[in-house]
């Protein structure tokens, strides 16, 4: 309940009061379950909302809701308001402007985050990744940065594990070694952010976290409520998203100093959800930005069942203090008990030790900053009632509260995949496959071709051989040919040159035959011409003789 510039929490023997001036300086409610703490909470925020601070908190339990729907008077409520000095008449139930957030797709105004938003360093530290794989995550940031590849979901994530391990040759001497197993190992850790629901946490549109900082048209604080009944079965997206909100916020929000109230006020529900198995180092960047982000005028509150669930670094730094029953049946929760008594400044009215486990349902002992910032006496308290309801918002109510936010709806409701880191890769795969296939095609082609060539060359040479077989055959054939020809000619040759021969010597002979004949026929004739004349002059020479020798006979000449 809102009373000038302080939050009435709590009635003991004194009023508790959480100042808005010093609510920035963080808080804790713990206790054991059904000690009341989810009451303490509403009425918390239900303040903070009265005084236009806007809030943030996670409904584990489903019961938060009930901040949205006006609460009812029942006879327990009026007697606690008697204790409490409060008229019914003059008090009113209310809701408080709610808008309800979810982050795995169920009830609620969607909230997604970019993987690149998230960044590496949060995102190995809450992957439990070793510094030589948060080394390895870096370089892919990098990486994907310099080849301007978003990183928006996980799957584009993944692809760029894969493609900077694929070129890791390629990259060592800019951005140093990526090993396999690094990778490998990385790939793993992220098979449990996806099962935890990351696939639907990781994306776009991405949250303006700003859109948490409104106030309704009365100036009350928005209490903005993450649906988290299924989330919590999910640790490890939920500390995630809890993380990067404080991160985020300490990132965007400028130094204010200590402000008149906060700007924001963020609660922690199952605070040890948070803490468990979380590594040092993660811890120590809690302790930083808690220790930090007060200046920035941001309240951080953690919901707890015991404060040795919160580190006790972050543990120190929550001094507005409300702690409902604690059971101590071992030693090692009697011991608990005692530390969380060590944490109060002790009032002489009561033994605080004690106190912590006699406190009754919607009692706690109670210590807030004072005026001065030191912590106040504690008190044993009873804790004051919510104008909300106490249960859960029927379902009519928290549908009207999610229809109402059409605007952040329309905004938000519609998930979209852009060109990203997968994509473009996938496209430079396909391009690569695809030049691959051509590549493998063409070399199919020209391995065909040149067997086809080889072939052709080969069957060219075999035609060639074989023609020059034929030709050198035929030439073969011809030379014998010509060479029988030859032969033959010559030998017709010689028989005709013998034949010639045997004619000529035929001829001759017939010609010497002839000539024979006709010297003989010619002898003949000579030797009758010789005879004719021989008997002739002999004749005639013995005509003359007889002449002559009758001449001289006669002495008669001629």
């Amino acid at each position: 309940m809102l009373k000038d510039d302080r939050i009435w929490m709590a009635q003991g023997d004194n009023p508790c009061y959480l100042l808005l001036n010093k609510a920035n300086r963080h808080g804790l409610i713990a206790g054991a379950t059904g000690t009341g703490k989810t009451v303490t909470l509403k009425v918390m925020a239900e303040g903070f909302s009265d005084a236009g601070v806007p809030v943030f908190m996670a409904d584990v339990k489903g019961d938060v809701t009930g901040m949205a729907q006006a609460g009812e008077f029942t006879d327990a409520l009026r007697t606690r308001m008697e204790a409490f000095g409060i008229d019914e008449r003059e008090f009113a139930f209310q809701g408080t402007p709610c808008r309800i957030w979810d982050m795995l797709g169920d009830a609620g105004i969607p909230v997604r985050v970019t993987i690149s938003d998230m960044g590496p360093e949060l995102l190995g530290r809450l992957l439990g990744l070793t510094e030589v794989q948060k080394g390895v995550l870096n370089i892919v940031f990098r990486v994907a940065d310099d080849l301007q590849m978003l990183l928006i979901d996980l799957k584009d994530l993944r692809a760029m594990l894969t493609y900077v391990a694929d070129h890791s040759k390629e990259y060592e001497i800019t951005y140093g070694r990526v090993s396999s197993q690094s990778v490998g190992a990385i790939q793993r850790a992220l098979i449990a952010v996806e099962d935890q629901g990351g696939d639907i946490f990781f994306g776009e549109p991405n949250l303006d976290i700003m859109d948490w900082f409104d106030c309704d048209a009365n100036g009350r604080g928005y209490v903005n409520i993450l649906n988290a009944s299924r989330l919590i079965n999910t640790p490890l997206v939920y500390s995630m998203f809890l993380l990067w909100m404080l991160s985020t916020l300490f990132e965007r929000l400028p130094e204010v100093g200590d402000p008149d109230k906060p700007k924001f006020v963020f609660f922690f529900d199952e605070a040890h959800l948070l803490f468990n198995g979380m590594p040092k180092s993660l811890t120590d960047k809690v302790v930083q930005v808690v220790k930090l982000i007060r200046s920035k005028g941001v309240g951080v509150y953690f919901i707890t069942q015991s404060p040795a669930d919160v580190p006790g670094e972050v543990l120190a730094q929550l001094s507005n203090r409300v702690q409902h029953g604690l059971r101590a049946y071992t030693p090692a929760e009697q011991r608990a008990v005692k530390a969380a008594a060590a944490s109060f400044r002790t009032n002489p009215a009561f033994d605080t030790v004690q106190a912590l486990q006699d406190v009754a349902t919607g009692e706690a002992l109670v210590s807030f900053l004072d005026a001065s910032g030191k912590p106040s006496i504690v008190e044993r308290a009873k804790v004051l009632f919510p104008g909300c309801r106490m249960a859960a918002a029927d379902a009519g109510i928290v549908s009207t509260v999610i229809a109402n936010e059409y605007e952040l709806m329309n905004k938000y409701e519609e998930a979209y995949d852009r060109e990203s880191a997968y994509e473009l890769i996938e496209q430079e795969r396909a391009e690569a496959s695809e030049a691959a296939r051509l590549a493998a095609e063409r070399a199919a082609f020209e391995k065909e071709k040149a067997a086809f060539e080889a072939q052709k060359a080969k069957e060219e040479a075999a035609a060639a051989a074989k023609a020059d077989r034929e030709a050198a055959a035929r030439a073969a054939a011809e030379a014998r040919e010509a060479e029988r020809l030859r032969l033959k000619a010559e030998k017709e040759e010689e028989r005709l040159r013998l034949k010639a021969e045997k004619e000529a010597d035929r001829l001759r002979l017939k010609a010497e035959k002839e000539a024979e004949r006709k010297e003989a026929e010619a002898k003949r004739a000579r030797d009758r011409v010789t005879n004719t004349v021989v008997t002739s002059v002999v004749g005639t020479i013995g005509r003359e003789a007889s002449r002559q020798i009758l001449r001289g006979i006669f002495g008669t000449r001629r």
